[in-house]
């Protein structure tokens, strides 16, 4: 792009222009934003996942369910441990990292909060449950999946 024409540019739209390139505009401002607390916290817990939920990972993850699933994502204040946006789904755990009381009811607290804005709350009952029945669990988040999707589909 000629000199000439970068002096016709607004000034922040210079720096997105290399030369011999057309000007691009800038992307628009995201409508939803996420605390930076959270959003690095989350960022932080998928380095450190539990047995429990790198066995469940390694069975969602690179769209094996026919649909994209995100792990430790965050949904405003919470930090849910694997979500599917296209079915409005999430895969919480219980078990040996959710033992003090206080945890279980804030546990509940936002299942209730994500259960009013339309997500379908998987639970298993412990750690144990994914361990016995992983496949199970893996084809029951499926199904509820393309239910959902078949739901939108006619709604």
């Amino acid at each position: 792009m000629s000199l000439a024409l970068l002096g016709m540019l607004p000034e922040h739209h210079r720096d997105l222009v290399r030369e011999g390139e057309k000007p691009r505009t800038p992307k628009p401002p995201k409508t939803h934003r996420i605390l930076p607390a959270i959003l690095q916290r989350s960022r932080d817990f998928r380095h450190r996942l539990t047995p429990t939920e790198t066995k469940i990972w390694k069975a969602v993850r690179g769209r094996q369910l026919g649909f994209k699933v995100r792990r430790q994502h965050p949904i405003d204040g919470f930090i849910v441990a694997f979500y599917c946006a296209e079915a409005n789904r999430v895969i919480e755990m219980d078990g040996d990292s959710h033992g003090p009381r206080d945890q279980v009811d804030c546990d509940l607290a936002k299942t209730r909060w994500l259960e009013e804005r339309g997500c379908r709350v998987i639970r298993p009952a412990a750690a144990q449950e994914v361990e016995v029945d992983l496949a199970g669990l893996v084809e029951g988040k499926r199904r509820l999946c393309e239910e959902m999707m078949g739901a939108k589909g006619t709604a």
